[in-house]
């Protein structure tokens, strides 16, 4: 049976909230990717695509893009913003066995959600011989502390924690970060590196509150104590705030057999 949790099957029924309060990725992601790669990329399969928001700037770059996505509504959303062309397949990434191979294997923000047991392997297998695995994502924070402090407090009540813990204990002030820090140490992959895109746009309360309803800590929640946490969230915010929305990219490649 494929590894789906709770959390990570959440997001389908806000699909349209996800796509209109979660930012999209910048071109320049896919130059550094490229870069990276020293080649053209012309094939790729995406793990967990969502919405499309990763999708559509690999698409734009010329790139031949399946897109998997175990989430019915998920994938209903990405149909309604990418061309038609694109082709795409609703199967988790556990899954994935015997879909082909690629020059590029991609996931945003979704390797976390992934079966543990024999992941990169299986990504491995995905790739061709000189292939390229591209994951990236990071976090939403505020970056005023003092509004922040104010905000983890007004949260507290309702849920202690909004953050997706790293897989593999790495804290967060540690030079490599999850999955740079398995990666490393798989035999699977070679020429491992590490990349941040800064981003620090400004959101308002209301656009920032649409963001935490995209959260999976936020969704699970019965429905009246995510609206009361979100109430007393509100009564603190500013009618705008600056995020911290910074890209971490890892990089890595398929190791010669």
């Amino acid at each position: 049976m494929a590894y789906v949790s709770e959390r990570a099957l959440s997001f389908g029924s806000g699909a349209a909230d996800y796509e209109r309060y979660r930012p999209g990725y910048p071109d320049q992601l896919v130059v550094q990717i490229a870069d990276y790669a020293g080649r053209p990329l012309r094939t790729a399969l995406e793990i967990g695509a969502g919405t499309g928001k990763a999708t559509r700037v690999f698409v734009a770059a010329g790139i031949d893009v399946l897109a998997t996505e175990p989430d019915a509504g998920m994938l209903a959303e990405l149909r309604r913003h990418v061309p038609s062309t694109v082709r795409t397949l609703q199967r988790p990434f556990e899954g994935l066995a015997g879909t082909g191979t690629y020059d590029l294997v991609f996931a945003a923000a979704a390797m976390h959600w992934t079966d543990p047991v024999d992941r990169w392997p299986r990504v491995a297998a995905l790739l061709e011989p000189d292939g390229v695995f591209a994951s990236f994502g990071g976090q939403v924070g505020l970056a005023d502390r003092e509004v922040d402090g104010e905000v983890r407090q007004a949260r507290e009540p309702f849920l202690a924690d909004d953050e997706v813990a790293s897989p593999d204990g790495t804290p967060a002030h540690a030079p490599m970060q999850w999955p740079g820090s398995e990666l490393v140490g798989s035999v699977d992959f070679t020429d491992v590196r590490q990349v941040m895109i800064e981003r620090r746009p400004l959101m308002s309360a209301a656009d920032y509150l649409g963001h935490l309803s995209t959260i999976s800590a936020y969704r699970v929640l019965p429905d009246d104590v995510r609206a009361r946490a979100f109430a007393s969230i509100r009564d603190v915010l500013p009618d705008e705030v600056r995020v911290v929305a910074d890209i971490v990219l890892h990089l890595a490649r398929r190791a010669p057999a």
